[in-house]
């Protein structure tokens, strides 16, 4: 059984895919981009797009009555590893006491010109 979640507090969904879908206790998040869901658009830089991911994120765990600290995964994709450090310390912000599995991927572009881009999974 699984179940569709969606919040205004993150962007639409810019494709055929949901924000995020919950099966039993797990929550799987859909890849985040830095869009502000308040002007549809990217900031500048891939600081500020961490950040703004992550901002996201966190509304689609609260949809879903949790936080960040049921994630217990999170993937990172950036287009440039160079920036990793640049990620690494928006993530650390929000990820401070123990943080969840992480992967980190270097990819050729993400959608709408996008620097990083980060999904996870929770339990709650």
């Amino acid at each position: 059984m699984k179940a569709i979640l969606s919040t205004a507090d993150a962007p639409a969904a810019i494709g055929p895919y949901s924000q995020a879908v919950r099966s039993g206790e797990a929550l799987y998040c859909s890849g985040q981009l830095g869009i502000d869901p308040a002007t549809g658009k990217l900031p500048e830089g891939v600081a500020a797009q961490t950040e703004q991911s992550l901002k996201n994120i966190r509304a689609l765990l609260a949809a879903a009555g949790a936080g960040i600290e049921n994630v217990v995964k999170t993937t990172v994709f950036i287009t440039n590893m160079a920036d990793f450090p640049l990620v690494n310390a928006e993530y650390s912000k929000v990820f401070a006491e123990n943080p969840p599995a992480r992967s980190c991927v270097a990819v050729k572009e993400l959608p709408l010109g996008g620097l990083v881009e980060i999904e996870v999974l929770a339990v709650v």
